[in-house]
């Protein structure tokens, strides 16, 4: 769905209960898949997966510190569509087409255009890769990679597994979240038929994200070798909160997935009413690693430029301060958090 006012009347809202949807709408447009909008609460404007894609006005606002390419990609691009920023791994931006556009996204103003190499064929990207024997990780993104057909993919990776030194194979996709059927027959097959170790790093910010259709995607996804990681961001608003984070958990490892990260926002132009404070994101993390066995407990990181690897944002200079009875955080709360 790509209208506005279409999605505000299927979920039984008013246009005026949404400040000045239609301007940012026309910055950074609309686009989300009937099947995350069922996930929805109806009549809910603060619903938290609503929140994640619904153009709103305070994108307009000029915020100090907000910039076009928060992580200044661009400056670490050797050839067009490969970011190399760390050691031994580099990302291929395959695509800029997505199947949903989240209103934080770090890459909302990405010149595609300029940095796609599927728009001249893979041959530079691939043999910038081949060329360098450090490389052992290739890590698919975009956009979302999983937007591109499964022929492509294949194509692309039967190229990739060619390069000997390469040995996994990472794709960061929010398909399987918000249209799970897109976990079909083809992908699966060339998936599983790679000598590369595929890890899939999905993307889900809150609990309700997650219902029977994305578990059996995972379920499939599993069976076909695939290791499933979780990356989050902290948005406020939307799952600033241990209960609901503790819940998010849970419910991904129940499905098959483990969480990874937890990132702070990147200060994109167009996201600053999400960010929330160091200070309220590590009182978070503390609660978190009261109430969490540590295989469940995200590492809550922010990504810099000229970094060689994410920067841990936890814990705090001083020691967690544990409160009597986080430990024993019910999952009736957790449940009503989310």
């Amino acid at each position: 769905m790509t209208k506005p006012e279409q999605l505000l009347r299927l979920l039984q809202l008013q246009p005026g209960q949404i400040r000045g949807y239609t301007s940012a709408h026309h910055q950074f447009p609309l686009r989300v898949p009937r099947s995350y909008i069922a996930r929805m609460r109806q009549r809910d404007p603060q619903d938290p997966l609503l929140l994640q894609v619904l153009p709103v006005s305070a994108e307009l606002n000029d915020v100090p510190g907000y910039t076009s390419d928060p992580l200044a990609e661009q400056s670490c691009m050797p050839v067009p569509g490969v970011i190399r920023k760390y050691t031994g791994r580099v990302l291929l931006t395959v695509t800029g087409a997505c199947g949903v556009h989240c209103r934080y996204c770090f890459r909302r103003h990405f010149p595609y255009a300029d940095a796609n190499p599927a728009a001249r064929q893979w041959a530079p990207a691939i043999d910038y890769i081949n060329s360098h024997a450090d490389i052992q990780e290739v890590i698919l993104s975009g956009g979302d990679p999983l937007s591109l057909s499964d022929s492509r993919l294949a194509g692309l990776l039967a190229r990739l597994q060619s390069i000997p030194h390469l040995s996994r194979l990472r794709i960061h996709t929010r398909l399987p979240v918000v249209l799970p059927e897109r976990v079909d027959n083809q992908l699966l097959n060339w998936l599983q038929g790679s000598r590369l170790r595929c890890i899939m790093v999905l993307h889900l910010n809150h609990p309700n994200e997650i219902d029977a259709s994305f578990r059996r995607a995972c379920d499939r996804l599993r069976a076909a070798g695939v290791i499933l990681l979780n990356q989050s961001v902290l948005l406020k608003g939307v799952n600033d909160n241990a209960m609901v984070l503790s819940s998010l958990s849970e419910s991904l490892f129940s499905a098959g997935v483990l969480p990874y990260y937890l990132h702070q926002l990147d200060r994109v132009q167009g996201a600053g009413h999400f960010e929330v404070s160091n200070d309220r994101a590590r009182a978070i993390m503390d609660t978190l690693h009261a109430a969490l066995p540590g295989y469940l407990l995200p590492r809550f990181v922010r990504e810099e430029p000229g970094s060689r690897g994410k920067t841990p944002e936890w814990p705090a200079t001083s020691q967690p301060q544990f409160q009597p009875g986080v430990v024993q955080m019910s999952r009736a709360a957790r449940d009503k958090s989310a």
